[in-house]
């Protein structure tokens, strides 16, 4: 296997292990790598709406709204009336979050630090970049792609 053959499986190995040593980490709360992450998107953007909420997050629209029935249930988001549109609702993070948003926080850090031990600044760098110029190469090629635009 050469290495552009092998670039993809390794990006789906380290997904891998990286949301299963993160869910490990969060098994006190009972909560998933998709849940902390719409959990900590949403803290960073309050009051926006399920769809744009989908949008900047990357998670499909129907598997957010089981994510914000979970994190609704739990306590920590709510899905507020948006005045002048009664067809949106605005979406925000409770008091009863931040506890759980600063625990989801040092979750990311200490898998972090567990992930990129030996790994220096500049390699992080350096891969941070490439990672989003990939992302930014797949996520044109998708909306592309997608059915709303071949035809």
């Amino acid at each position: 296997m050469d290495k552009v053959q092998e670039l993809g499986f390794r990006l789906d190995e380290v997904a891998r292990l990286y949301t299963r040593r993160f869910e490990q980490r969060a098994q006190t709360l009972s909560l998933q790598m998709a849940q902390c992450k719409a959990l900590v998107v949403l803290a960073e953007n309050e009051g926006v709406s399920q769809t744009r909420l989908s949008q900047i997050s990357e998670i499909e629209p129907a598997r957010l709204v089981g994510i914000l029935d979970r994190l609704e249930a739990g306590g920590w988001a709510q899905r507020r009336p948006r005045p002048g549109d009664r067809r949106v609702r605005s979406l925000a993070v409770t008091e009863n979050a931040k506890p759980v948003l600063d625990l989801i926080s040092n979750i990311i850090s200490d898998t972090y630090v567990e992930a990129l031990q030996g790994v220096s600044i500049e390699e992080i760098g350096a891969m941070v970049k490439v990672l989003t110029r990939v992302h930014s190469n797949l996520s044109t090629t998708i909306s592309a792609d997608s059915p709303q635009n071949v035809r």
